[in-house]
């Protein structure tokens, strides 16, 4: 039998466990959520999405987005506007407040990567990433 300690469930579990706790500690300080920074990130990206296109886009479901979009209404970062065209739709964009603190929170981001592998070489973290691509 393989120890759990070997096993890929395991071990990948445990990397997110680490990884997202680091995150979310380092959001703290601007009250946001890994979670709510991958949509603010998202929306960086290409503001105006509907629900639905975040959903497909990050992989949530339309329960939890809708919850998680609620909370970034409620904390200044985002507003819901109806679509002009499609009342049906509302689309997501970002407030003052998103664009003003887009680049401090990218650098969170950024340094919270570089913690996380700073004990692998560049070939390692290349490696890490393709491998992580392809369990997607």
């Amino acid at each position: 039998m393989q120890p759990y300690e070997d096993c890929i469930i395991f071990l990948l579990a445990k990397a997110y466990q680490k990884a997202h706790g680091h995150f979310k500690r380092r959001l703290q300080d601007h009250g946001l959520t890994p979670v709510q920074h991958l949509i603010l990130e998202a929306l960086w990206q290409e503001e105006g999405l509907t629900a639905g296109e975040l959903g497909k886009r990050l992989v949530l479901d339309a329960a939890t987005l809708s919850g998680v979009l609620d909370r970034l209404v409620e904390g200044g970062w985002v507003l819901k506007q109806t679509d002009e065209a499609d009342k049906r739709f509302l689309r997501v964009y970002l407030s003052r407040k998103a664009a003003q603190q887009k680049e401090s929170l990218l650098a969170v981001r950024k340094t919270t990567n570089e913690e996380i592998l700073s004990g692998l070489t560049v070939e390692e973290k290349v490696l890490l990433k393709r491998l992580l691509r392809d369990l997607l």
